[in-house]
């Protein structure tokens, strides 16, 4: 995982998209990733400015709750 505060799946899903690249400069709010969970898509969100470090999960993965999806530096 990069340096930085994690984003991490508040319930377990699927990956529908990633919405960033690292290296990425993102703000409070935007939406990063798209997880689709009990047929519906969630937008998960940044909970802090700054720059993406790491994404960790691919489109079309299974993600488990409180799995880390990606870092924000």
């Amino acid at each position: 995982a990069g340096a930085g505060s994690p984003v991490k799946a508040p319930l377990p899903g699927t990956i529908s998209s990633i919405n960033v690249k690292v290296g990425d400069k993102v703000n409070v709010g935007d939406t990063v990733v798209v997880l689709e969970a009990m047929k519906m898509q969630n937008n998960i969100e940044a909970e802090n400015s700054g720059t993406v470090t790491s994404i960790l999960v691919n489109q079309g993965d299974s993600v488990m709750e409180g799995a880390t999806l990606i870092t924000i530096g």
